[in-house]
Parts: C-alpha cells; structure tokens; sequence
C-alpha cells in the first residue's frame, strides 16, 4: 500500500521543436489567489477573454506536470489555459502541522467502510479548484484531470456542477473499489524506497525512477530528462510530507465507491487512458465511463501513466474535441 502512496503520479516534458520558424507562444501569466480557505499558485496561458480550461494534476505534481506545450496548443485554438499547483505541493498553502497520516487507521477505518482520518480529502481538493475559478472570475471551466487530477475533476463535476463545461478525466479511476492498486507491480519493481526527507539527492533518484518506470517502453522517458525534471521539481518546491497526505487522501478516494455520484454528471465526458499504464488498470477507466451517462471511452495504446510529448498533439485534440460539446 505504501509503495503505491508513495509514488509520483505523473509529469511531463518541456518540449522543443527543432522546426524553424517556431511560432511565438501564446503569453502566460503566473499569480497566487486566496480559495476555499488558502493560497493557490497558478499559471495562465492565453486571452483571459478567452473560454478556460482548468488542468488539475496528481499526486506530488506541481502545475509544472502539465507540459507547456500541450498548455500552449490549446491556448493556440482560442482557449486560455490554466495550471495549478494543488493544495500540499508546488507554491500553494501546505499542511505540515497535520503531520504524517496514521496509516494503521486509515487502513482500519477503510475496512470497517468508515471515514478515515484524514486532514482533507479529495472532495476539498475539488472545492479548492471551484475556488480558484471564482477567484479568477471564472463561471465555468472545460475541466481536465490526471491520475488524482482525475478523481478531483470527477468530484468537481459532480460536487460544483454549476462550474463545469466539459469533463475529460485522464488514467484515472474512482467509479468503485476493487481494482489492483498498482495494475502491473512488476514495472515499478525497481523504485527504491523513500529515504530520509532530508536527503534531497536520493529523492531526486527516486523520482527519476517513478518517471522513467511510469512512462512505459511504447513511449519512454530517458533517465537523465527525469532526473532533470525531478532536479527542477526540488528547486522549485520540497514539501515531500505532502506527497504523503495527498496520497492517503487518494487512497481513501480510491476505497470510496462513487458509482452514484458520478452518474449524475451531466456534461460531456470524455475519459483517456493509456493501454500501457502500470499504475492504473485501465478497466478502472473504463468503469468510470461507464457510470458517467453518454461518457467517451478513449484508449491510447502504448500510452503509460504520463504525458508523454509525443502524444501532447493527439491529446489536444481529444481535449478540444470532447470541449466542442459543451452544452
């Protein structure tokens, strides 16, 4: 169980185009807002004008997991597009006075189907990001989750309907409990375990690895990429108990059973997964739109628990596709 919680969810590349002449990027404004309670670091890429997509990203992800060139190819076609950095990671409002979870009751109240003790679960996390959109001045977003961002984006489909436009929810489950915790053990055999906070060199190692093992052979990540990415990640926020806490609130989501909720969703729904992902089956995608009423399945094959930069065009264009829907 620890092994799972413990794992960096998903991240993608900077990229680059070797093309010439390269198009200017849309311009990007970054900011802090008060929400539901806290402060919550974002970035925005076009026209403020211009109708929003919200990116929500997972477990341990700053907003930095959502790769600019997949922010800049949907601001490109008229959106303005928003990353954020969820509560407990990244520049937003931490929790280290909640300390660490007590996984012994977690793992008690969760068998004895009660609530476990949790400083927040995902339900605030998604009251967080209606927040952020009312702080921004924002009705209503196209919402698009990762992994944990996807379980949050369900919730704030569900929970503030009233704030969302669109649903495209990415290698993610929710729908019901039963499905492995980890889809295929094997592929994350060699992420070694957490070493003492303060040892920054050896997190760095280690979330290097849960890159790498993440993104699966189809479409794979080079070791010394993920361990810039992860050497990036440190210097701009080290709050590793956070990853801890967004993990317990994960698990329990995980256990939660929301096959009702999610059939009151209203709004077009689309849910991606990659058919290579080792960390979530990608029948725990289906599930999810099988609940979500007219939901789109979409399975990319080769595609692991990650944003691989080859297939940012491909994405964009489900993203925008399911977004044309709005009703």
């Amino acid at each position: 169980m620890k092994t799972w919680l413990t794992l960096s969810l998903a991240a993608g590349l900077w990229s680059c185009s070797l093309l010439k002449p390269t198009p200017r990027a849309p311009e990007m404004q970054t900011g802090l807002v008060n929400a539901n309670g806290l402060t919550l670091a974002y970035e925005r890429f076009g026209s403020p004008k211009n109708e929003a997509i919200l990116l929500i990203a997972g477990t341990n992800s700053q907003l930095t997991m959502w790769p600019p060139a997949l922010c800049e190819n949907l601001a490109r076609r008229g959106y303005q597009v928003i990353r954020f950095d969820n509560r407990d990671v990244g520049l937003s409002t931490k929790f280290a006075q909640a300390g660490l979870p007590d996984w012994a009751a977690i793992g008690q109240a969760l068998q004895a189907h009660q609530p476990p003790p949790l400083p927040y679960t995902l339900d605030d996390m998604a009251t967080d990001a209606a927040g952020l959109l009312a702080a921004l001045g924002i009705a209503k977003a196209h919402v698009v989750g990762a992994s944990m961002g996807g379980m949050i984006a369900q919730r704030l489909a569900y929970n503030h309907p009233e704030r969302v436009l669109t649903l495209t929810s990415i290698m993610a489950g929710g729908g019901k409990a039963g499905f492995p915790l980890v889809a295929n053990p094997a592929a994350l055999a060699g992420i070694p375990a957490p070493g003492p906070p303060a040892d920054t060199a050896a997190y760095v190692r280690r979330e290097a690895k849960s890159l790498v093992a993440l993104s699966g052979a189809a479409y794979p990540l080079d070791s010394l990429r993920a361990q810039a990415m992860a050497k990036e990640a440190v210097r701009r926020s080290y709050a590793p108990d956070g990853l801890a806490r967004q993990g317990a609130a994960s698990l329990a989501a995980f256990y939660a059973g929301r096959e009702r909720q999610l059939q009151t969703i209203r709004v077009p729904t689309l849910v991606i997964h990659g058919g290579a992902d080792p960390l979530v089956t990608p029948a725990a995608g289906r599930d999810v739109a099988s609940n979500v009423p007219e939901a789109r399945f979409v399975l990319v094959e080769g595609m692991g628990h990650g944003l691989a930069p080859a297939l940012i065009p491909q994405l964009a264009n489900l993203i925008v596709s399911n977004a044309a829907k709005r009703r």
